[in-house]
């Protein structure tokens, strides 16, 4: 009996140990772990809720009208990884788990979409560099030629910060813009 009550309270114990640093009532968005390697904080600029201003070209290479959408960053995996979610004025959603691989010293950020249920997860790669991220996926252009689609934070900092995709050929010569965020920190 008495090998039971501790062997509960210990596993009652470790499970807690285990999440300390997932979201809280004092930490809403989760925080970093401080064994995690240092480029989990590569995000933090994001974390939290921004309101941003999504501008989407159209097949025929105009833009669509500024849609309204809220942006969601947290730190999820014990404060080793990070999530974010979308929600776009349209209707649409989104959201990607983000996870940083030492081994690699890259980003790997797998994405899922409302519009495009998938039973597997396209990932991007992708690292910091010179106050950027800066995402790539292997993508043809529709006219087939070989290219990647490329995605890149900028403008970081603790109230604002902005987003691009875009696509370009295998040299990055050619660079055809597809889609502008702009967000500002709401909490």
């Amino acid at each position: 009996m008495r090998l039971s009550l501790l062997l509960l309270l210990l596993s009652i114990n470790l499970g807690i140990a285990q999440q300390e640093y997932e979201a809280s009532d004092e930490f809403p968005f989760g925080r970093p772990h401080p064994e995690a390697p240092e480029e989990v904080k590569d995000f933090h600029p994001m974390i939290g809720i921004s309101d941003c201003k999504s501008k989407l070209r159209k097949p025929d290479g105009s833009w669509n009208e500024t849609l309204d959408m809220v942006w969601k960053f947290r730190y999820i995996l014990n404060g080793r990884g990070v999530q974010d979610e979308t929600w776009i004025a349209d209707g649409k959603s989104a959201g990607s788990i983000r996870q940083y691989i030492a081994d690699s010293s890259k980003w790997y950020v797998h994405y899922y979409s409302s519009n495009f249920p998938t039973t597997a997860l396209p990932a991007w790669e992708g690292e910091k560099t010179e106050g950027q991220i800066i995402l790539y996926k292997e993508q043809k252009a529709p006219n087939g030629m070989e290219g990647k689609y490329r995605i890149t934070f900028y403008d970081l900092n603790d109230e604002s910060f902005k987003w691009k995709g875009e696509w370009v050929d295998m040299a990055e010569k050619i660079v055809y813009p597809t889609w502008n965020i702009e967000c500002r920190k709401r909490q």
